[in-house]
């Protein structure tokens, strides 16, 4: 399976994770755990859109397209600030950090070597 692809599948994975995230927003919401309701709202949309987004790199990526795999190593580096995030201040937790940083490492890699792998080759490389 060519790293694009899997790159890609990890992508989706996060795609779904972050649909999760806005389904635990709507329980939440539901349950009036919630101090805003249209701040909550507002909330859930822009996860869903940003699923959609992370969704929109997996397909690009799949179909070896520059621009989902630029996204989707953005998205890999903000999943990593959420990563540091989580492993300081107050309320640090450094075993959510680590749930956090594995993915987005390793799909930075994966983006990384499927950028490589679809560069052209220059002649001068060909002797």
């Amino acid at each position: 399976m060519p790293v694009r692809l899997t790159a890609a599948a990890l992508l989706a994975l996060e795609a779904v994770g972050i649909l999760a995230l806005a389904g635990w927003q709507i329980v939440a919401l539901l349950g009036g755990d919630t101090d805003s309701i249209v701040s909550s709202f507002a909330l859930i949309v822009l996860t869903v859109i940003g699923a959609a987004i992370v969704g929109a790199f997996a397909v690009a990526t799949a179909r070896d397209v520059s621009a989902g795999r630029s996204g989707g190593i953005v998205t890999q580096l903000l999943i990593l600030s959420v990563a540091i995030g989580a492993i300081t201040g107050e309320w640090a937790a450094p075993g959510i950090a680590l749930l956090i940083a594995v993915p987005g490492v390793v799909g930075l890699v994966l983006l990384v070597l499927a950028v490589r792998a679809s560069a052209p080759r220059r002649r001068d490389d060909e002797s």
